[in-house]
């Protein structure tokens, strides 16, 4: 377990930072001085999604009605943002290096395998036998024009996500679930799939089942919500517009909801939509460059994956330390 230093920045509504009170500048002030570098790039999280909905639109039915494109769009998705990081980086600090990268190389992997597979046999289909078994339908969204199958798609699954996720952080079962995910250091383009296991099961829980929606239009919210969970962890310096960053969570929401300080992450829980924050008042404008959780101490995969019953543990050695000196 690696220790990093304590100590963090959160920048105020008026672009202050936490630490030292220097003055950043807010994000439109900093848009209003933008190079042409960065207007390009703050155009980038939107023209993301504008091309999801395009392609999938748009693209021949052997494309968007195979599972492989899912696959590859989403990977592409990563690689790209990734890419990104190296042109325009947001801090010094979030720079990736070998072992971040095969970090979130395995949780990548590890959430579009096992965990998926998980969600798929206890979750999915379960709740699709559940609904047929009792005649349930909802063939009227089968009919909806194809931008609001995406939107339905992209609330029905942000809804649940938004909820589990606030119960993550205000119930400690929950929240020891959670943790292993606040321990990063750093963000990155591929940090949203990093957690526990159990929590990354939780967290991708939903009831999309229930809603008869076309394959085509599931695949488009399903990549939308990538995009923009991947921009929200990216190590990218992109400032969305006002049109973007009121409904869809940004670089800053998220970054200060990593902040170090646990009641500050107590806020902007919306892993794509940022909207939910604001209609339910959970919503917190700042950003934070330090991330983490306890003294910023970066957990190991194994220690990512025993986090949540590491009290247990703790007492057990507890007691058997205790016992030790009766016994002897």
């Amino acid at each position: 377990m690696e220790r990093l230093p304590a100590s963090t920045a959160i920048l105020s509504p008026d672009g202050r930072s936490s630490v030292d009170g220097t003055r950043l500048g807010t994000t439109a002030e900093r848009q209003q001085g933008a190079t042409l570098k960065d207007k390009i790039f703050n155009l980038l999280p939107p023209a993301f999604v504008v091309l999801m909905v395009v392609f999938w639109a748009y693209a021949p039915a052997s494309v968007t009605n195979s599972s492989w494109s899912i696959i590859v769009v989403s990977s592409l998705i990563t690689l790209v943002i990734l890419g990104l990081e190296y042109f325009h980086e947001r801090h010094a600090g979030w720079r990736m290096n070998k072992r971040e990268f095969f970090t979130d190389l395995f949780y990548v992997v590890l959430g579009s395998t096992v965990i998926s597979w998980v969600s798929t046999k206890l979750a999915e289909d379960p709740l699709d036998a559940f609904k047929k078994s009792y005649g349930i339908t909802t063939e009227w969204a089968a009919h909806l024009p194809f931008v609001v199958q995406v939107a339905l798609v992209v609330f029905v699954i942000e809804f649940g996500q938004y909820w589990m996720h606030r119960l993550m952080h205000n119930w400690t079962p929950f929240w020891l679930t959670h943790a292993p995910h606040h321990h990063i250091t750093q963000l990155n383009a591929a940090k949203g799939a990093v957690g526990n296991p159990i929590e990354l099961f939780l967290i991708s829980l939903s009831v999309l089942a229930l809603f008869d929606l076309s394959l085509t239009a599931k695949f488009c919210g399903f990549t939308i919500l990538n995009v923009v969970s991947t921009f929200a962890h990216a190590n990218v310096r992109a400032d969305p517009p006002k049109f973007y960053a009121f409904f869809f969570t940004t670089i800053r929401n998220h970054s200060l909801h990593h902040s170090t300080d646990y009641e500050a992450t107590r806020c902007n829980y919306g892993n794509s939509l940022i909207l939910l924050d604001r209609i339910f008042g959970t919503y917190r404008e700042g950003e934070a460059e330090l991330v983490g959780q306890d003294e910023r101490k970066r957990l190991s995969i194994w220690e990512q994956f025993v986090f949540p019953f590491q009290p247990l543990i703790d007492r057990v050695r507890a007691k058997r330390s205790d016992a030790a000196p009766a016994t002897n």
